[in-house]
């Protein structure tokens, strides 16, 4: 298998095997699913925090839900790639995914400047892929191995944040979405670089490997944000 297991690491890059025409055109694909992709988001963000789903999501509960739900839609991602049933099924979890964040958004809604917050956390994080994007445009070296060490980086966090749910660190919290999202912002350039150097020819498995770097960025950026600069008065 060529592609990513999200969440986990990356498997050897693929051959290059696409001339400039068609690594643009599953560049493009890809973008356009991606921002797609948003709109299932955005409509189980809203479903959760209006169901108040966050009363159902909390502790070992809504991690378990998380990670069996998550996996299995992962798996039939990549079981349905490259067939008409992709798409739909990758939208399916974008929708899943809206539903899983939506206790991180109530809490940051919770604040007098929650919807600050929010669009803050949105721009922030479509400023850091517009920058991660653009140089893997214009970066003509070879970024193949920088996936080893943002593995190591990504295990860390993983570690981490088990870790976390046993201590119940606020410094170990902080620490960790802040790694988060270096780690996942590198993840970005290191996604859209395999792209545009032919070692990822399938827009839906691409779209899914930027998308959970978008995700995991906005989450810990809102975190941080709300911890930071949440305000009750």
């Amino acid at each position: 298998m060529n592609d990513r297991q999200p969440l986990f690491g990356y498997a050897a890059p693929a051959p290059l095997i696409l001339d400039a025409a068609q690594r643009n055109r599953v560049l493009r694909n890809t973008y356009w699913l991606l921002a797609l992709s948003l709109v299932p988001t955005v409509l189980g963000a809203w479903a959760g925090v209006a169901s108040n789903l966050v009363l159902y999501l909390r502790g070992g509960v809504g991690l378990v839900l998380f990670l069996v739900v998550a996996f299995g839609f992962m798996f039939a991602i990549n079981k349905t790639k490259n067939s008409a049933v992709g798409v739909p099924v990758l939208l399916a979890f974008t929708f899943f995914m809206g539903l899983m964040i939506s206790p991180l958004i109530a809490w940051a809604l919770g604040f007098r400047n929650g919807p600050a917050l929010v669009m803050t956390a949105l721009g922030g994080t479509a400023g850091v892929f517009f920058i991660m994007a653009s140089l893997a445009t214009v970066i003509k070296r070879d970024l193949s191995g920088l996936g080893k060490w943002l593995f190591v980086g990504l295990l860390v966090v993983v570690i981490g944040s088990v870790i976390n749910l046993f201590v119940h660190s606020s410094t170990g919290m902080l620490v960790l979405s802040t790694l988060a999202i270096g780690v996942f912002s590198f993840f970005m350039l290191y996604d859209v670089k395999r792209i545009v150097d032919g070692g990822e020819t399938n827009y839906i498995t691409a779209t899914l490997a930027l998308y959970l770097d978008i995700i995991n960025v906005f989450q810990n950026l809102l975190m941080l944000l709300g911890i930071f600069g949440g305000r009750n008065d």
